[in-house]
């Protein structure tokens, strides 16, 4: 199975704590670690674990961080093809606090793929099973609907919006206000919609409420669920599963991912993943 993800890749430093720092707080740190992470990084390399390797299209900075991240994800199984920008990484710093709770903040402009860079290899879409489309131009948007199956983040639904393509699934959190989508959002409307809700399961439309899935471990952080969980979706639609079952799987994706420490891609913690079947 041919699977990819087109989006942005940040470096991330981490830093767990035992709770974030009110204003004017100082907070010691537990413990610190870098990775790649992102959306893009983060979906890459999960689709890696569960398929055998995965395509990632994305930009990343021509500094020592750009390499760093090109690295560690190729390590993963992860083929990459990037634009590289004169501009440093995209950085960021992530709090872990002490119930898994990841705060973010990001430091420079996101450095997104875009689909009119001749020098990727668009082409090589067409024939993938599944693509997740977490960032990227219009262009770009539109070369991965190349895809047999794609699936979209609501958090680029201006991008969807210009985009105009047929989406087979919109996956965004129910609890951020930047990711909801609204019937009437997107024209034409997608084919699935699902929106998470962390522990408290989700709503898929068609479909209606469906359960959270439990950690196959002790849980570290937050960090990524919601890419592992649209990961997981764009693999089950992409191997014909039913949409009830493909839920299911994708549950079962952004579950695990708490187990995780920070994005899982630097930190060798590979694990055995779940395929669907």
């Amino acid at each position: 199975m041919r699977v990819a993800v087109v989006g942005h890749v940040e470096w991330v430093q981490f830093a767990r704590v035992n709770h974030v720092p009110a204003a004017g707080e100082i907070v010691h740190a537990e413990e610190t670690w870098a990775e790649a992470a992102g959306g893009g990084a983060v979906a890459a390399v999960r689709l890696a674990e569960l398929a055998g390797g995965a395509l990632l299209f994305t930009s990343l900075g021509s500094d020592e961080l750009g390499v760093a991240a090109a690295a560690q994800l190729e390590a993963r199984g992860v083929s990459v093809h990037a634009t590289r920008h004169p501009e440093p990484q995209r950085r960021a710093f992530c709090f872990v606090d002490g119930v898994g709770e990841r705060t973010i903040a990001v430091l420079g402009p996101k450095l997104i793929p875009s689909g009119e860079d001749g020098d990727l290899p668009w082409e090589e879409l067409a024939a993938t099973d599944a693509v997740y489309f977490v960032s990227g131009d219009v262009a770009a948007l539109r070369q991965a609907r190349r895809a047999r199956v794609l699936v979209a983040t609501s958090r680029e639904l201006p991008i969807l919006r210009v985009g105009a393509v047929e989406l087979d699934a919109l996956v965004g959190s129910g609890k951020d206000e930047g990711e909801v989508f609204h019937p009437g959002d997107l024209d034409p409307a997608p084919n699935l919609v699902v929106s998470t809700a962390g522990s408290l399961g989700g709503w898929a439309q068609p479909g209606g409420p469906y359960r959270a899935a439990v950690p196959c471990g002790p849980v570290e952080d937050a960090f990524g669920c919601g890419d592992a969980f649209a990961a997981g979706l764009a693999l089950a639609l992409g191997r014909r599963l039913d949409v009830a079952a493909a839920i299911e799987f994708a549950a079962q994706c952004g579950a695990d991912a708490l187990t995780l420490r920070g994005a899982g891609v630097g930190t060798g913690e590979a694990r055995a993943a779940t395929r669907p079947s």
